[in-house]
């Protein structure tokens, strides 16, 4: 039997949970290797059945048999991994809503690490980022509710709610030790994936990329133009807090600054038809310049496949910190009623083989945490954009700059 499925690698659900990132192509799976008789699994079918037919005469209340079926469901997947999981049909809908660039909620994404909740990021301009929660937090508590061995989709459901409403969340935030409590009024979640274009000094540009979505790709094309019609002559690439996105649109970023042919990232499953490799591809490439990119640890899954790339091709310097180790993939198999099956089918590779799930990539240049993206930075005073470049304070690209102003001197030395 023969199903077409949506893949989804790396990013996972945003606003709220995350499982690595996510993949927009159309594929084919066969049939799975057959690993018992098939008389042996009907046998353990049965006991599903029994057990359902059990529920049904005997519970106290009545109960319908799509919701029982669902709740096995949901407790076969996400017995796998924290990333797998079942998808009713509302919850397959608003997954697909999020990757084009719009949703509910309050602009987070999770995953569960140690078995605690933790954000990966908050996204640029939601109600998460203007409360100050940070990457690495752990959310211990949802309406005073612990959190401890709540599965990701529960959380998405605890997490989401009407627009304007508020949601209360206990933090543990571990290098202050200690708990911080937040209430959060939930609202529409627009995601702007260039988040903020310019040059600084030196005719060194910046661009701070927020998310992997849809539009990036075309977003990112026209901010090089403008950048390059201003005379850049080299380039700072934000991923910091970067949670990822879709897998198509990591291969496209990172195309763009490498030379055609190049591989980006591989994908290694059970299966052969799991086993890909994404290598550059398209005529726009942008190669004339130096590149640092920025990461830290709220740089994940499409975010560390860009990074990994360019670190293992040596086209530009990663500058920051660790990042966060989001590297599985999830294929998302639609079933007949509308809902579906997220399924963790393999794991990414970068482009000399290393695996970063679990172990995050380390930057070229260590930078402390401690300062925001430039976009939030509060800027000294100084004379308007159009007479002098715009001012900055921010540790990593204050170092980001020196090693592009030494790298220019180097190169035409």
């Amino acid at each position: 039997m023969q199903r077409t499925t949506v893949q989804r690698l790396g990013l996972g659900l945003l606003l709220v949970v995350a499982a690595s990132l996510t993949w927009n192509v159309t594929a084919t799976l066969s049939a799975a290797p057959k690993k018992e008789r098939p008389d042996s699994i009907y046998e353990d079918l049965e006991l599903l059945t029994d057990a359902i037919s059990i529920i049904q005469a005997e519970y106290v209340d009545e109960t319908k048999s799509k919701a029982l079926v669902y709740g096995a469901l949901e407790g076969m997947l996400n017995h796998l991994d924290p990333n797998s999981s079942f998808l009713n049909p509302d919850a397959y809908k608003e997954m697909k809503l999020e990757t084009e660039g719009e949703f509910g909620g309050l602009g987070i994404e999770i995953a569960v690490r140690d078995d605690l909740l933790t954000i990966i990021a908050p996204i640029d301009d939601t109600p998460a980022h203007k409360a100050g929660l940070k990457a690495g937090d752990k959310i211990v508590k949802i309406n005073n509710e612990l959190t401890r061995g709540v599965t990701l989709q529960e959380a998405v459901k605890k997490l989401r709610g009407k627009p304007g409403t508020q949601v209360a969340v206990t933090i543990l935030r571990e290098r202050e030790r200690k708990l911080l409590d937040f209430t959060l009024t939930r609202d529409i979640i627009k995601i702007q994936s260039v988040r903020d274009t310019k040059i600084l000094e030196d005719r060194i540009g910046y661009i701070r990329l927020a998310s992997f979505q849809e539009h990036t790709p075309d977003d990112l094309e026209q901010a090089l133009g403008r950048l390059t019609q201003e005379q850049m002559n080299s380039l700072i690439l934000d991923l910091r807090n970067n949670p990822g996105g879709l897998l198509d649109v990591a291969v496209s970023v990172s195309e763009k600054f490498l030379e055609p042919k190049q591989l980006i990232v591989s994908t290694r499953g059970r299966r052969g038809n799991q086993n890909m490799e994404f290598r550059a591809r398209g005529s726009s490439h942008h190669l004339g310049f130096p590149l640092v990119v920025l990461v830290n640890n709220g740089s994940a899954s499409a975010s560390e496949i860009v990074a990994g790339a360019v670190q293992d091709h040596r086209r530009g310097v990663l500058l920051g910190a660790k990042t966060f180790g989001k590297g599985s993939v999830q294929t998302v198999i639609p079933l007949r009623d509308g809902s579906a099956l997220r399924l963790t089918t393999s794991l990414y590779y970068t482009p000399l083989g290393k695996s970063i799930h679990g172990e995050g990539l380390e930057p070229d240049v260590v930078v402390e945490e401690g300062s925001e993206p430039l976009a939030k930075e509060k800027k000294p005073i100084s004379l308007p954009e159009e007479e002098s470049p715009p001012s900055v304070s921010d540790p990593a690209i204050l170092r980001a700059i020196d090693l592009l102003k030494g790298l220019k001197v180097y190169k035409t030395s």
